[in-house]
Protein backbone atom coordinates (compact mmCIF):
# COMPACT_ATOMS: atom_id res chain seq x y z
CA UNK A 1 0.00 0.00 0.00
CA UNK A 2 1.46 3.39 -0.76
CA UNK A 3 0.70 6.32 1.25
CA UNK A 4 2.08 9.64 2.86
CA UNK A 5 1.36 9.85 6.06
CA UNK A 6 0.34 13.19 7.85
CA UNK A 7 0.49 12.38 11.85
CA UNK A 8 4.32 13.43 12.44
CA UNK A 9 3.53 12.12 15.85
CA UNK A 10 6.85 9.95 16.86
CA UNK A 11 8.57 10.30 13.77
CA UNK A 12 12.05 11.22 12.99
CA UNK A 13 12.88 14.07 10.72
CA UNK A 14 12.34 11.46 7.54
CA UNK A 15 9.17 11.06 8.77
CA UNK A 16 9.75 7.46 10.00
CA UNK A 17 8.35 6.03 13.40
CA UNK A 18 11.02 5.62 16.30
CA UNK A 19 9.74 2.50 16.49
CA UNK A 20 11.12 1.27 13.05
CA UNK A 21 15.03 -0.12 12.46
CA UNK A 22 16.57 0.84 8.61
CA UNK A 23 17.52 -2.63 6.85
CA UNK A 24 18.93 -1.15 4.04
CA UNK A 25 18.80 1.78 1.54
CA UNK A 26 18.27 1.54 -2.62
CA UNK A 27 18.54 4.45 -5.06
CA UNK A 28 18.49 7.25 -1.93
CA UNK A 29 15.17 5.53 -0.37
CA UNK A 30 16.07 4.23 3.41
CA UNK A 31 13.63 1.08 3.91
CA UNK A 32 12.19 0.40 7.28
CA UNK A 33 10.87 -2.54 9.31
CA UNK A 34 8.30 -1.28 11.92
CA UNK A 35 8.46 -3.05 15.50
CA UNK A 36 5.43 -4.72 15.18
CA UNK A 37 6.24 -6.38 12.36
CA UNK A 38 8.29 -8.80 14.57
CA UNK A 39 4.30 -10.12 15.57
CA UNK A 40 3.90 -11.43 12.71
CA UNK A 41 7.38 -13.46 12.30
CA UNK A 42 5.95 -14.67 16.40
CA UNK A 43 2.36 -15.60 15.28
CA UNK A 44 3.99 -17.60 12.17
CA UNK A 45 6.35 -19.69 14.30
CA UNK A 46 3.46 -20.37 16.63
CA UNK A 47 1.47 -21.19 14.27
CA UNK A 48 3.56 -24.02 12.94
CA UNK A 49 4.67 -25.21 16.51
CA UNK A 50 1.16 -25.61 17.53
CA UNK A 51 0.71 -27.81 14.59
CA UNK A 52 3.05 -30.24 15.41
CA UNK A 53 5.26 -29.02 13.14
CA UNK A 54 9.66 -29.02 13.11
CA UNK A 55 11.59 -26.30 13.96
CA UNK A 56 13.19 -26.22 10.39
CA UNK A 57 9.56 -25.98 8.77
CA UNK A 58 8.35 -22.96 11.06
CA UNK A 59 12.04 -21.54 9.81
CA UNK A 60 10.66 -22.19 6.36
CA UNK A 61 7.77 -20.23 6.80
CA UNK A 62 9.09 -17.52 8.34
CA UNK A 63 11.11 -17.67 4.92
CA UNK A 64 8.28 -17.27 3.32
CA UNK A 65 7.15 -14.82 4.94
CA UNK A 66 10.25 -12.45 4.77
CA UNK A 67 10.31 -13.22 0.64
CA UNK A 68 6.45 -12.27 0.22
CA UNK A 69 7.63 -8.94 2.05
CA UNK A 70 10.43 -8.32 -0.11
CA UNK A 71 8.23 -8.44 -2.61
CA UNK A 72 5.97 -5.69 -0.73
CA UNK A 73 9.50 -3.92 -1.17
CA UNK A 74 9.41 -4.01 -4.70
CA UNK A 75 5.98 -3.02 -4.80
CA UNK A 76 6.54 0.05 -3.05
CA UNK A 77 9.69 0.85 -5.28
CA UNK A 78 7.22 1.09 -7.74
CA UNK A 79 5.65 4.04 -6.66
CA UNK A 80 8.36 5.70 -5.29
CA UNK A 81 10.43 5.64 -8.71
CA UNK A 82 7.82 6.38 -10.46
CA UNK A 83 6.86 9.52 -8.46
CA UNK A 84 11.02 10.45 -8.83
CA UNK A 85 10.17 10.20 -12.33
CA UNK A 86 7.55 13.37 -11.62
CA UNK A 87 9.98 15.28 -9.36
CA UNK A 88 8.69 13.82 -6.15
CA UNK A 89 10.96 12.57 -3.80
CA UNK A 90 10.12 9.22 -0.98
CA UNK A 91 11.53 9.93 2.38
CA UNK A 92 11.05 6.41 3.32
CA UNK A 93 9.65 2.67 2.73
CA UNK A 94 8.64 1.16 6.13
CA UNK A 95 6.85 -2.74 6.38
CA UNK A 96 4.02 -3.35 8.74
CA UNK A 97 2.68 -6.39 9.29
CA UNK A 98 -0.33 -5.97 6.72
CA UNK A 99 2.02 -4.79 4.26
CA UNK A 100 4.26 -1.63 3.00
CA UNK A 101 4.03 2.59 3.14
CA UNK A 102 5.85 4.51 0.71
CA UNK A 103 6.35 7.93 2.36
CA UNK A 104 6.23 10.08 -0.64
CA UNK A 105 6.82 13.83 -0.05
CA UNK A 106 3.55 14.66 -1.41
CA UNK A 107 0.84 13.51 -3.72
CA UNK A 108 0.92 14.35 -7.11
CA UNK A 109 -0.80 16.62 -8.32
CA UNK A 110 -2.41 16.24 -11.47
CA UNK A 111 -4.74 13.31 -11.77
CA UNK A 112 -2.38 11.64 -14.66
CA UNK A 113 0.64 11.55 -12.45
CA UNK A 114 -1.33 9.89 -9.87
CA UNK A 115 -2.68 7.68 -11.13
CA UNK A 116 0.43 6.47 -12.91
CA UNK A 117 2.03 6.47 -9.71
CA UNK A 118 -0.57 4.72 -7.46
CA UNK A 119 -1.03 1.66 -10.16
CA UNK A 120 2.60 0.85 -10.56
CA UNK A 121 3.18 -0.89 -7.71
CA UNK A 122 0.41 -3.47 -8.74
CA UNK A 123 2.04 -3.44 -12.08
CA UNK A 124 5.35 -4.35 -10.29
CA UNK A 125 3.36 -7.43 -8.41
CA UNK A 126 1.66 -9.04 -11.51
CA UNK A 127 5.45 -8.49 -13.21
CA UNK A 128 6.76 -10.58 -10.36
CA UNK A 129 3.82 -12.71 -10.40
CA UNK A 130 4.70 -13.38 -14.68
CA UNK A 131 8.28 -13.63 -13.83
CA UNK A 132 7.83 -16.44 -11.31
CA UNK A 133 5.41 -18.07 -13.51
CA UNK A 134 7.76 -18.02 -16.88
CA UNK A 135 10.21 -19.71 -14.11
CA UNK A 136 8.14 -22.47 -13.34
CA UNK A 137 6.91 -23.05 -17.07
CA UNK A 138 11.29 -22.62 -18.31
CA UNK A 139 11.79 -25.44 -15.41
CA UNK A 140 9.23 -27.71 -16.97
CA UNK A 141 7.34 -27.03 -13.51
CA UNK A 142 3.82 -26.86 -14.38
CA UNK A 143 1.48 -24.25 -12.61
CA UNK A 144 -1.53 -26.01 -11.98
CA UNK A 145 -4.81 -24.57 -10.44
CA UNK A 146 -5.62 -27.40 -8.61
CA UNK A 147 -2.12 -26.85 -6.33
CA UNK A 148 -2.10 -23.31 -6.23
CA UNK A 149 -5.78 -23.35 -5.01
CA UNK A 150 -4.34 -25.89 -2.41
CA UNK A 151 -1.69 -23.91 -0.39
CA UNK A 152 -0.27 -26.99 1.24
CA UNK A 153 0.36 -28.71 -2.47
CA UNK A 154 1.71 -25.77 -3.85
CA UNK A 155 5.30 -25.27 -3.91
CA UNK A 156 7.56 -22.31 -2.53
CA UNK A 157 7.58 -20.01 -5.77
CA UNK A 158 3.47 -21.11 -7.11
CA UNK A 159 2.65 -19.81 -3.27
CA UNK A 160 4.87 -16.96 -3.89
CA UNK A 161 3.08 -16.02 -7.22
CA UNK A 162 0.37 -16.40 -6.07
CA UNK A 163 0.66 -14.01 -3.37
CA UNK A 164 1.85 -11.33 -6.04
CA UNK A 165 -0.80 -11.67 -8.19
CA UNK A 166 -3.55 -11.25 -4.89
CA UNK A 167 -1.13 -8.49 -3.42
CA UNK A 168 -2.06 -6.36 -6.89
CA UNK A 169 -5.55 -7.51 -6.80
CA UNK A 170 -6.29 -6.45 -3.25
CA UNK A 171 -4.49 -3.22 -3.88
CA UNK A 172 -6.45 -2.16 -6.60
CA UNK A 173 -9.98 -2.28 -4.63
CA UNK A 174 -11.05 1.26 -4.28
CA UNK A 175 -10.45 2.30 -1.07
CA UNK A 176 -7.64 4.50 0.68
CA UNK A 177 -4.92 3.76 1.65
CA UNK A 178 -4.82 0.89 -1.18
CA UNK A 179 -4.05 2.10 -4.58
CA UNK A 180 -7.12 1.63 -5.97
CA UNK A 181 -8.48 4.22 -3.96
CA UNK A 182 -5.83 6.65 -5.33
CA UNK A 183 -6.29 5.26 -8.72
CA UNK A 184 -10.43 5.94 -8.10
CA UNK A 185 -9.89 9.34 -7.03
CA UNK A 186 -7.49 10.42 -10.12
CA UNK A 187 -9.84 9.24 -12.10
CA UNK A 188 -12.83 11.28 -10.85
CA UNK A 189 -10.97 13.82 -10.56
CA UNK A 190 -9.89 14.39 -14.04
CA UNK A 191 -13.52 15.73 -14.15
CA UNK A 192 -14.84 16.48 -11.30
CA UNK A 193 -11.96 18.58 -9.23
CA UNK A 194 -9.54 16.95 -6.47
CA UNK A 195 -11.76 17.53 -3.22
CA UNK A 196 -15.26 16.53 -4.60
CA UNK A 197 -13.22 13.22 -6.23
CA UNK A 198 -11.57 12.57 -2.96
CA UNK A 199 -15.04 13.17 -0.85
CA UNK A 200 -16.48 10.17 -3.28
CA UNK A 201 -13.35 7.79 -2.97
CA UNK A 202 -13.56 7.95 0.85
CA UNK A 203 -17.10 7.36 1.08
CA UNK A 204 -16.37 4.24 -1.50
CA UNK A 205 -13.67 3.08 0.73
CA UNK A 206 -16.07 3.46 3.89
CA UNK A 207 -18.53 1.32 2.79
CA UNK A 208 -15.53 -1.22 1.68
CA UNK A 209 -14.37 -0.80 5.05
CA UNK A 210 -17.73 -2.08 6.42
CA UNK A 211 -17.96 -4.96 4.12
CA UNK A 212 -14.79 -6.05 5.35
CA UNK A 213 -15.71 -5.62 9.03
CA UNK A 214 -19.30 -7.83 8.31
CA UNK A 215 -17.18 -10.51 6.29
CA UNK A 216 -14.45 -10.35 9.54
CA UNK A 217 -17.17 -10.91 11.91
CA UNK A 218 -18.79 -13.85 10.10
CA UNK A 219 -15.46 -15.84 8.97
CA UNK A 220 -12.12 -13.83 9.28
CA UNK A 221 -10.99 -11.79 11.80
CA UNK A 222 -7.97 -10.40 10.33
CA UNK A 223 -11.00 -8.97 7.80
CA UNK A 224 -11.87 -6.58 10.79
CA UNK A 225 -8.06 -5.25 11.64
CA UNK A 226 -8.01 -4.47 7.34
CA UNK A 227 -11.46 -2.85 7.95
CA UNK A 228 -10.14 -0.39 10.92
CA UNK A 229 -7.04 0.68 8.66
CA UNK A 230 -9.16 1.34 5.33
CA UNK A 231 -11.72 3.30 7.30
CA UNK A 232 -8.97 5.06 9.39
CA UNK A 233 -7.41 5.34 5.59
CA UNK A 234 -10.61 6.95 3.84
CA UNK A 235 -11.29 9.72 7.18
CA UNK A 236 -7.78 10.88 7.01
CA UNK A 237 -7.46 10.90 3.02
CA UNK A 238 -10.57 13.54 3.14
CA UNK A 239 -9.79 15.67 5.95
CA UNK A 240 -6.54 16.08 4.83
CA UNK A 241 -7.91 16.88 1.22
CA UNK A 242 -10.07 19.42 2.58
CA UNK A 243 -7.74 21.08 4.81
CA UNK A 244 -5.60 21.67 1.96
CA UNK A 245 -8.62 23.02 -0.03
CA UNK A 246 -9.48 25.31 2.85
CA UNK A 247 -5.59 26.27 2.65
CA UNK A 248 -5.62 26.96 -1.15
CA UNK A 249 -4.52 30.74 -2.59
CA UNK A 250 -3.59 31.51 1.39
CA UNK A 251 -0.32 32.87 1.53
CA UNK A 252 1.54 31.57 4.58
CA UNK A 253 2.10 34.71 5.96
CA UNK A 254 -1.32 35.41 6.63
CA UNK A 255 -1.05 33.05 9.65
CA UNK A 256 2.78 33.54 10.58
CA UNK A 257 4.14 33.64 14.15
CA UNK A 258 5.99 37.18 14.17
CA UNK A 259 6.40 37.62 18.15
CA UNK A 260 8.97 34.83 18.30
CA UNK A 261 11.97 34.17 20.19
CA UNK A 262 15.58 33.04 19.08
CA UNK A 263 18.71 32.10 20.80
CA UNK A 264 22.01 32.01 20.02
CA UNK A 265 24.56 28.95 18.79
CA UNK A 266 26.60 29.95 22.00
CA UNK A 267 23.29 29.90 24.75
CA UNK A 268 23.36 26.94 26.90
CA UNK A 269 20.45 24.54 26.98
CA UNK A 270 19.08 26.14 30.41
CA UNK A 271 18.71 29.24 27.94
CA UNK A 272 15.96 27.02 25.77
CA UNK A 273 14.63 25.38 28.52
CA UNK A 274 13.80 28.94 30.64
CA UNK A 275 11.74 29.53 27.18
CA UNK A 276 9.92 26.77 27.07
CA UNK A 277 8.85 26.52 30.61
CA UNK A 278 7.44 30.02 30.66
CA UNK A 279 5.89 30.36 26.70
CA UNK A 280 4.09 29.20 24.21
CA UNK A 281 6.80 27.98 21.65
CA UNK A 282 8.51 24.56 21.26
CA UNK A 283 10.98 25.02 18.20
CA UNK A 284 13.30 27.95 18.34
CA UNK A 285 15.10 29.47 15.29
CA UNK A 286 18.91 29.93 16.17
CA UNK A 287 20.50 33.33 15.13
CA UNK A 288 23.96 33.90 15.02
CA UNK A 289 25.30 37.33 12.97
CA UNK A 290 21.55 38.37 12.01
CA UNK A 291 21.03 34.82 10.07
CA UNK A 292 19.32 32.03 10.63
CA UNK A 293 21.92 29.14 10.91
CA UNK A 294 20.10 26.13 12.14
CA UNK A 295 16.95 24.92 14.47
CA UNK A 296 16.84 23.59 18.08
CA UNK A 297 13.24 21.59 18.89
CA UNK A 298 11.93 20.34 22.35
CA UNK A 299 13.23 16.84 22.10
CA UNK A 300 16.76 18.16 20.94
CA UNK A 301 17.01 19.61 24.38
CA UNK A 302 16.10 16.89 26.19
CA UNK A 303 18.08 14.78 24.96
CA UNK A 304 20.81 17.13 24.73
CA UNK A 305 20.41 17.66 28.32
CA UNK A 306 20.12 14.16 29.34
CA UNK A 307 23.37 13.45 27.02
CA UNK A 308 25.84 16.41 27.81
CA UNK A 309 23.98 18.31 30.70
CA UNK A 310 22.37 21.54 31.22
CA UNK A 311 25.64 23.87 30.22
CA UNK A 312 25.88 22.30 26.50
CA UNK A 313 25.46 25.15 24.07
CA UNK A 314 22.81 25.31 21.42
CA UNK A 315 25.49 24.69 19.06
CA UNK A 316 25.87 20.90 19.68
CA UNK A 317 22.06 20.37 19.38
CA UNK A 318 20.88 22.64 16.58
CA UNK A 319 20.20 21.26 13.51
CA UNK A 320 21.40 22.43 10.55
CA UNK A 321 19.26 20.20 7.65
CA UNK A 322 15.40 21.59 8.37
CA UNK A 323 12.87 22.85 5.88
CA UNK A 324 12.59 26.53 5.29
CA UNK A 325 9.64 28.91 3.72
CA UNK A 326 9.73 30.84 1.41
CA UNK A 327 7.77 34.37 1.82
CA UNK A 328 5.22 34.16 -0.45
CA UNK A 329 4.78 30.41 -0.28
CA UNK A 330 1.57 29.54 0.18
CA UNK A 331 -0.43 27.83 3.15
CA UNK A 332 -1.10 24.37 1.51
CA UNK A 333 2.23 23.99 0.04
CA UNK A 334 3.88 25.10 3.33
CA UNK A 335 1.58 23.00 5.96
CA UNK A 336 2.85 19.43 3.68
CA UNK A 337 6.75 20.25 4.75
CA UNK A 338 5.83 21.01 8.28
CA UNK A 339 3.42 17.85 8.80
CA UNK A 340 6.30 15.68 7.79
CA UNK A 341 9.16 17.65 9.29
CA UNK A 342 10.48 16.42 12.83
CA UNK A 343 9.33 20.14 13.97
CA UNK A 344 6.57 22.08 15.00
CA UNK A 345 7.28 25.43 13.65
CA UNK A 346 9.47 25.87 10.35
CA UNK A 347 10.93 29.75 9.52
CA UNK A 348 9.88 31.68 7.30
CA UNK A 349 12.57 33.57 5.17
CA UNK A 350 11.88 36.82 3.51
CA UNK A 351 14.84 38.17 1.12
CA UNK A 352 17.19 35.04 3.18
CA UNK A 353 15.93 36.87 6.87
CA UNK A 354 13.70 35.23 9.18
CA UNK A 355 9.90 36.90 8.77
CA UNK A 356 8.36 34.43 11.05
CA UNK A 357 7.40 30.86 11.90
CA UNK A 358 4.78 28.90 10.61
CA UNK A 359 3.44 26.64 13.68
CA UNK A 360 1.08 23.63 13.97
CA UNK A 361 -0.63 25.32 16.93
CA UNK A 362 -1.45 28.78 14.25
CA UNK A 363 -2.51 26.15 11.47
CA UNK A 364 -4.88 24.61 14.19
CA UNK A 365 -5.76 27.69 15.59
CA UNK A 366 -6.62 29.45 11.96
CA UNK A 367 -8.54 26.15 10.72
CA UNK A 368 -11.06 26.58 14.00
CA UNK A 369 -11.59 30.48 13.29
CA UNK A 370 -12.27 29.36 9.04
CA UNK A 371 -14.71 26.38 10.51
CA UNK A 372 -16.30 28.84 13.13
CA UNK A 373 -16.92 31.59 10.22
CA UNK A 374 -18.08 29.22 7.98
CA UNK A 375 -21.22 28.77 9.60
CA UNK A 376 -24.37 30.88 8.09
CA UNK A 377 -24.53 34.28 8.66
CA UNK A 378 -21.03 34.44 9.82
CA UNK A 379 -19.40 37.93 9.36
CA UNK A 380 -15.75 37.22 7.45
CA UNK A 381 -12.47 37.98 8.83
CA UNK A 382 -9.84 40.34 7.26
CA UNK A 383 -6.61 38.97 8.37
CA UNK A 384 -3.64 41.33 7.12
Amino acid sequence: MGDTGRSAAARSSNGVSKYAWKVGEFAGIGVYVHATFLILIAWVMVMYVSAGQSVAQAAAGVGFIVAVFVCVVLHEFGHSLTARHFGIGTRSITLYPIGGMSRLERIPEKPSEEFIVAIMGPVVSVAIGGVIFVMLALTGHAVEMKKILLWNEASFLQRLMTVNITLAIFNLLPAFPMDGGRILRSLLAAHLGRLKATQIAAVVGKVMALIFGAVGLLSNPFLLVIAFFVWMGAAQESASEEMKSALEGIPVTRIAMTDFVSVAPSDPLTRVVELILHGPQQDFPVIEGGRLVGMVARNDVVAGLAKSGPDTPVAEVMRQDFPVISDPEMLASAVERLESSAFRALPILHDGRLAGLLTLENLVEFLMIQAALSRPGAKPLILR
